[in-house]
């Protein structure tokens, strides 16, 4: 089921919580509204499940008009972050709830439970109570339990929030597998842009309640539209600078940005994986600090003229031979953007 919202607004009291929103998910696609607390998306995501009603604009499932349909008729499965689980119910009961409410037989609401359970990893744990199951465990149950009434479309709102570190990665990695098997419109909140960008076909970025890109995770990274997406995905170095042309100059520090930009003052917006410096004693930047994390390592410098910037590198690379503190660098930088001085954030 397509997926289209037109000139979406909400207001809470005087909190406008978003801000004329306009986007399309196609059918069978896996799409990530990200974000930071507040941005608006869990906001935007309830009004398309028809828990809350927008104060303008309109929400299509399809070729219909659902903007003021009912919740329980969207056809529509929603998964909480905090699983919403049935405590005084087996495993088996809580996926088949849908479908008893419905009105489905039991023995084929048991089967469907099982199928899914099935699906989900969960074989042979049907007669256990939540309280018996894992983090990880339980929110597949209530993902089992999204989709057993079979919906055209799935929300799941920030879904591996409440596990661990570890757990949360295995679940992003089932989740994707998942959605390719079962095929489902899916579309996920989530503040965490490697979880956005590692499970998602598309990512919409949110801020301050309106959509301040659409694009795949490859345009996000490579193409931010904004200076708030650009400081908002990866680790960024920000320096004020000057563009004439098609270079920037930040202090001794130069860079290629692309044409038809903004000139004269701007924020140099670089990550850090699209620096390379290497020791040089006529460079322009002195070694600060190097910080090993696990297979990479993050070297801080400061550029004559400009300040502070961070680069990585993976943990074998030749360029660190004689990177140490006190140390003077050569810096090359490899991709920026270029951003209006006085561009919102």
């Amino acid at each position: 089921m397509n997926i289209r919202v037109e000139h979406l607004s909400k207001r809470f009291g005087t909190f406008e919580a978003v801000r004329d929103v306009t986007f399309e998910v196609r059918s069978g696609s896996l799409v990530a509204l990200l974000g930071p607390s507040g941005s608006g998306k869990s906001t935007i995501l309830r009004i398309l499940a028809g828990l809350d009603t927008p104060d303008a604009g309109a929400v299509w499932l399809g070729d219909e008009d659902a903007t003021r349909v009912h919740a329980r008729a969207r056809a529509i499965g929603f998964v909480f972050q905090h699983y919403a689980l049935f405590r005084h119910l087996t495993v088996e009961d809580n996926v088949s709830f849908g479908l008893d409410v419905r009105g489905v037989p039991k023995p084929e609401a048991r089967r469907r439970a099982r199928e899914l359970l099935a699906l989900v990893g969960l074989g042979g744990l049907e007669r256990r109570f939540p309280s018996q199951l894992s983090g990880g465990q339980r929110q597949r149950v209530a993902l089992a339990r999204a989709l057993a009434p079979e919906p055209k479309l799935l929300l799941l709102d920030e879904p591996f929030g409440a596990v661990d570190a570890k757990v949360r990665e295995e679940l992003r990695e089932w989740l994707r597998r998942l959605h390719d098997e079962v095929g489902v419109t899916s579309i996920f909140v989530t503040h965490d842009q490697d979880e956005a960008f590692s499970v998602a076909d598309r990512v919409l970025v949110i801020h301050r309640g309106g959509l301040e890109q659409s694009g795949t995770p490859a345009q996000i990274l490579d193409e931010p539209a904004t200076e708030f997406v650009a400081r908002f995905v990866g680790e960024v170095n920000v320096l004020d600078a000057r563009v004439e042309g098609a270079t920037a100059r930040a202090g001794a520090l130069r860079a290629e940005v692309p044409t038809g930009g903004p000139e004269g003052d701007v924020h140099l917006v670089v990550r850090s994986y699209d620096l390379k410096l290497w020791r040089d004693d006529a460079g322009v930047a002195t070694v600060e600090r190097v910080v090993t994390l696990g297979d990479r390592v993050r070297v801080h410098a400061t550029v004559d003229g400009a300040g502070a910037i961070v680069a990585q590198f993976p943990r074998r690379s030749s360029l660190l031979r004689g990177v140490e503190p006190g140390a003077r660098v050569a810096v090359e930088v490899t991709s920026a953007r270029a951003y209006g001085s006085s561009s919102s954030m």
